[in-house]
């Protein structure tokens, strides 16, 4: 018997929401209602962190479907990640998105300052595919299907 019922969200802390949330919206996902704060007993409950208190904000691509929560923690202080973390290093390491042209959105990506983590590549005549780089070190797979 399975437990899940659905895929929700998925979550990332970052330092900065502002910036994180710009990159995100820029690459096409809607921020859904505002970023708001959260603390109290159930966060530190849930999060096992006493004291604790976030910004978050939900984002969501056009067809809905799974979200995005981008998560600011204001106390404790945030604890830094491996802002140059490769594919290989255990632990979360992207955030994959089907886009209508890689090529576009990877343009658009760089002239906004995030390059790619290696280079575009094709699989099997089917898709194109590229990781970027973005805010934090947060590597976000952007796939094209072209078969």
């Amino acid at each position: 018997m399975s437990h899940i019922r659905r895929f929700d969200h998925v979550g990332i802390t970052v330092a900065d929401l502002d910036t994180a949330m710009a990159f995100f919206v820029g690459l096409g996902l809607e921020v859904q209602g505002s970023p708001m704060v959260v603390e109290g007993e159930f966060l530190d409950t849930v999060i096992g962190i006493p004291g604790s208190r976030t910004r978050i904000v939900m984002l969501q691509a056009p067809d809905g479907g799974t979200t995005l929560e981008l998560s600011s923690f204001v106390r404790p202080d945030p604890v830094p990640g491996s802002p140059d973390a490769m594919a290989n290093e255990l632990g979360l390491r992207n955030v994959a998105f089907e886009v209508d042209d890689l090529q576009a959105a990877v343009d658009g990506l760089a002239a906004d300052g995030y390059g790619l983590v290696g280079a575009i590549g094709e699989y099997e005549q089917a898709w194109r595919m590229a990781y970027v780089r973005g805010p934090e070190g947060i590597i976000v797979s952007l796939a094209e299907r072209i078969g």
